[in-house]
This record gives structure tokens, sequence and C-alpha cells, in this order.
């Protein structure tokens, strides 16, 4: 069987396993997984070998900019302190829990702990909103768990790729590798910025321009910043993101066909690629778990649930410090408030501006504004338990290096493949079959979330 016809069976597979997976109520990327998984298992099928490098370039790209793409931009700056926390300092913190707990567990060098660590920090936008759809949770709850998992693919892959550089490299020099680290961001946001205005300037000059060649511009674009960025040696991930931040800024600087028809073909790309990837990591599985010894299977299969354990803990402490310190600044920002004269300033506004639009009392604006911010515990452990892993991680994963600089093999990446996807396995099937079950018990409705007083946002 020729390797095309391997592809069209497996995209035949994918997408027909969907209807079944809403009809069994069962998570679609974990049927996906587990269908790979025994169809690896079948005497004589070909099984695909891609180049890792292609891994992220075929992938990332469009899942990276779909999610920008559809991102509320007025709802991710007003929850941006929440989104920030959670896709910054928690990636960060959960990488170095996993690198720990991996490192004393099966003893593996702590360059490919800390790895293992980025490839399992960042959850997935594509599992999680899988997962939560239908479930009728807050507005705000999903704007933050979409924000996240944009903003965390690319910190928690540029730290990948670092430590993929240190582990095939051979050396690490840490003031060095922060000034890298530094100009790549900059550069791939500088890039992204760049190549989004330049298609926004094209599509507003270019008035007559057909519907159809505007969406497929549109479907090249994160490509061409990954690839661009990639080949300066900048983040082509920090590229992808910034350039579909961008252009969901302009989108209302198109025509309203060009924004549901590019809407359609990314939701299409997005869901094709993605049963793609795990219908891919379940082939490969088969292959890995034959280079595993036996008697490392069950330590194997105990070190990744205990790595899930570590990351649910992780990230519930970190969601509830983060809530906590939004309530500390709210009551902090109440009692400055106390203290000023709300109508006298007011009045100074008022007579400023004399053509200001009549709105709220300031006070009430601020107080409005802080306690959009606020999320209640019910939506916390929503929140922390939503972090499943997916799609990004399975990529990374497949996308480390055959080969080192110095030519020798990759060190026990077939161990770093088998632990991400059990570890993504376990969070799928517990928290996702979880999930709804907490919903419930939780009584958590579109009723809980607090209207967002825009007004309070533009005196802000």
């Amino acid at each position: 069987m020729e390797a095309y016809s391997v592809v069209i069976i497996l995209l035949a597979i994918a997408i027909g396993l969907s209807p079944i997976a809403s009809r069994m109520k069962f998570p679609y990327p974990v049927l996906l997984l587990i269908v790979g998984i025994n169809v690896g298992f079948i005497p004589g099928f070909r099984t695909i070998s891609i180049d890792p490098e292609v891994i992220f370039l075929l992938f990332l790209p469009p899942m990276l900019y779909s999610a920008a793409y559809d991102i509320s931009i007025k709802d991710f700056k007003l929850n941006f302190p929440t989104i920030s926390t959670l896709a910054v300092w928690l990636v960060f913190i959960t990488t170095t829990g996993i690198a720990i707990a991996v490192h004393y567990c099966i003893g593996i060098s702590w360059p490919l702990s800390f790895v293992l660590g980025a490839i399992l920090s960042p959850p997935d936008a594509i599992a999680a909103t899988s997962v939560t759809k239908g479930l009728g949770l807050p507005n705000r709850t999903n704007i933050v768990l979409e924000g996240e998992s944009l903003v965390n693919d690319a910190s928690a892959l540029v730290a990948f790729r670092f430590a993929v550089s240190a582990v095939a490299g051979g050396s690490f020099i840490f003031w060095k590798a922060g000034l890298i680290f530094i100009l790549a961001i900059v550069g791939g946001f500088f890039i992204g910025w760049l190549l989004a205005h330049v298609f926004a300037f094209l599509v507003n000059v270019k008035k007559d321009l057909d519907n159809y060649v505007c969406v497929s511009l549109n479907l090249l674009l994160p490509f061409v910043a990954y690839l661009i960025a990639e080949d300066l040696h900048v983040s082509g991930v920090i590229a992808t993101v910034t350039v579909g931040i961008t252009i969901a800024g302009h989108k209302s600087q198109f025509s309203k066909a060009t924004v549901t028809q590019s809407k359609s073909v990314m939701d299409m790309v997005v869901f094709i690629l993605g049963g793609l990837v795990f219908i891919l990591i379940g082939l490969e599985f088969p292959q890995v778990l034959k280079n595993i010894p036996s008697e490392q299977f069950l330590p194997l299969v105990g070190c990744s649930f205990l790595v899930f354990l570590i990351a649910l803990l992780i990230r519930m402490i970190v969601v509830f410090w983060h809530r906590q310190r939004m309530e500390q600044r709210y009551t902090t920002a109440k009692k400055r408030l106390d203290h000023i004269d709300i109508h006298q300033m007011e009045d100074r506004i008022q007579r400023r501006f004399p053509n200001r639009k009549k709105r709220a009392p300031f006070g009430k604006n601020i107080d409005n504004y802080f306690k959009s911010l606020l999320f209640n515990w019910k939506e916390a452990v929503i929140i922390g338990w939503s972090g499943m892993r997916g799609i990004v991680s399975l990529a990374a994963a497949l996308s480390l290096p055959l080969i080192m600089t110095n030519g020798d093999t990759f060190p026990q990446r077939d161990t770093i493949i088998f632990l991400t996807v059990t570890v993504v396995i376990i969070m799928l099937v517990i928290q996702g079959l979880g999930l709804p079950i907490l919903v419930k018990l939780l009584k958590i409705n579109n009723s809980e979330d607090k209207p967002i007083d825009r007004d309070a946002s533009q005196s802000e």
C-alpha cells in the first residue's frame, strides 16, 4: 500500500470517527488515539515516516492561527491578567515541576527532563474546546481557556526549542540562551506584525480582490509567517500567534464574506489536521512501544500518572492563588475609591470633556471593571480542571530530532514519546470524561457569567 493511500485511509477514519464520538459522548481525540494505536498493531499495515521538522510546519501554524483568528480581542484584553498568569508563569512552573518529577522518578537527565516538561506544559485549545463544547460554561471561562491555550503554546514551544537545542547541541550557556530567547520572541513578534499589516493593506487597497483570493492568502499567511521566522532564526510560533491576533483585530476591515469563508476554511483545515495528527501519533505508538523494554513499561505508566497528578495539582494551586490575588486587588481598589470624591472627579471629567458621551458614574465603572476580572470558586475549579493536553504536545513530541548535531541518535526519544502519549491519554480520559460530571455537580451555567462593562475598560 502506497503512502498516499495510507493517508487517505487515515483521513477517512478520522472523519468517520467524529459522529461516532458524538453519539458515544466520548472525547473525540481519545477515540482517535485509541483507533490509531489499534491500527498500528495490524500486521502489514504501513506506517508513515514524517520528518520531525515537517511536523511543526504542517500542523502548528494553522492550529495556532485559527485559535488566534477566532478569539475576541476585547475579551482577550480584558481577561489578559488571568490569561498571562496561566499562559506564562504557569507554563514555566509546570515545566519545572514535571522535570523534577520525571528526573527523580525514572532517572533521565535534567536536559531531557526539561524537554518533556516543556512538551507537557501547555494545555491544548482544541482538546479543551472539544470537551467543553455544549457544557454551557460561562463566556469568561471559555475566553480564559482559549486565550491561555493560544499564548501558552508560544511560551511552551519556545522553551521546548531551547531545551531540545541544549540536548542536541551538547552545550548550554544561560546568558547566551536568554539573549537568543529575547531576540527570538521580539523577532517573531515583528515578523508576524509586519506580515499581518501587509495582508490588511493588500485587502484594503484591492477592494475588488476576489473573496477566494483573500481566503487563500489568509490560509497561506500562518505558513508564510512561520517559514520566514524560522529561516531568520527567530520564533515561528510567536510570528504565527502574532499574525493571527493582529488579523483578528483587523477583521472589521474585511468583507463579511471573507471573514465567514476564512473561518469555515480554517475550521475545516484544523479539523482534518487535528484528526490526522492524533491518528499518526497513535500509529507511531506501537513502534515506540517495541523499543521500550518490558521491565520499564509499568514504571513509565506509573510515572505518567505521577506527571498527570503533579500537572493538575500545580494548575489548581496557581488558579486559586491568582483568584485570591485578583480579589485582593479589587479590595485595595475599593478602599482607594472610598477615599476619593467620585462626584467631584466626575464633574471635572465632564467639564474637561463637555462632548463626552453620558456614561455610568466613574466609581461604578471602575467597580464593574474589577468585578468583571473576578471569577468565583466554581469557575476556578473548572479552569483548573480543564487543562487537558493534546495536539500541541503530541506534535512537539513527534518533532523531536532523530539525530543530534554530533551524529548520535537523540537520547531516549521513544521514552519521551511514550510518556507524552500516555499522559495525554490519561488527561483526556480522566479530565475529559470528568469535566461534564464536574459541571453538573457544581451546577455551573451561563447565568453565572458576570457582565463585562465595556465603558469600564474604556475609562481604564
